[in-house]
């Protein structure tokens, strides 16, 4: 194989390899854009969740094929909120944060409606914080004044997402908003194999020795 061949064959292996962004996570904002970025999505829409009485916590479930568990922290209880017909996941007291974690299934990728309610159970407009973690670390977003219908999602770039945390920013030290989830949805990600990196690597090091060759020939060719 000659050193050009070799040289187009570097460029194809580097042009087809998926490149690794620098970004830990990535955040989406559009259901639509989410899903079509992540595999076996599965749902939980909380049917069922008591919304007459406490659960306590922690809870153990279901989103399509993903096993999951949530808590609260400080050792507090979970409140259903929404209605009979469309409940909510939430909290019994407001300052407590709801954490998903202990997946089961290799999810990379987390989304859902993450917003707040008020002491009746029903939608209160405030800041909602969701903070994410993978065996890099943890990111957090604060959304602004999100709707039951607005949708967030972050998908992690090479690693499985270990917690997932939901908190309400309080309004004041007289008003509260309780953090609630509704529609949570849990994916898998395509990350490049091991080998894709290997394949990679092999190409820009053909790229690198096929530079030095004709920086050689050039070289070569000066002194003649």
């Amino acid at each position: 194989m000659n050193w050009h061949h070799l040289s187009a064959v570097a460029f194809a292996v580097t042009l087809s390899t998926p490149v690794v962004a620098r970004a830990q996570f990535v955040v989406y904002t559009n259901q639509a854009t989410f899903l079509a970025a992540v595999t076996n999505a599965g749902v939980d829409t909380f049917t069922g969740f008591n919304t007459s009485s406490s659960t306590p916590s922690p809870i153990v479930r279901t989103a399509g094929p993903y096993r999951y568990t949530a808590f609260v922290t400080n050792g507090g209880d979970f409140f259903g909120a929404g209605t009979v017909a469309n409940p909510w996941l939430s909290t019994n007291t407001a300052t407590d944060a709801i954490t998903f974690g202990s997946f089961i299934g290799g999810v990379g990728a987390v989304g859902g409606n993450f917003f707040g309610s008020n002491i009746a159970g029903a939608f209160q407009s405030g800041n909602i914080l969701v903070t994410y973690v993978d065996a890099m670390g943890a990111q957090s977003t604060t959304l602004i004044a999100p709707s039951t219908s607005s949708f967030f999602g972050v998908v992690s770039q090479r690693f499985a997402i270990t917690s997932f945390t939901v908190s309400a920013v309080q309004p004041s030290d007289t008003e509260f908003l309780w953090p609630t989830v509704d529609n949570l949805t849990l994916a898998q990600t395509t990350v490049p194999e091991p080998g894709t990196y290997a394949l990679l690597a092999t190409g820009l090091l053909a790229i690198g020795i096929t530079t030095r060759r004709k920086r050689a020939l050039v070289r070569d060719q000066a002194k003649t």
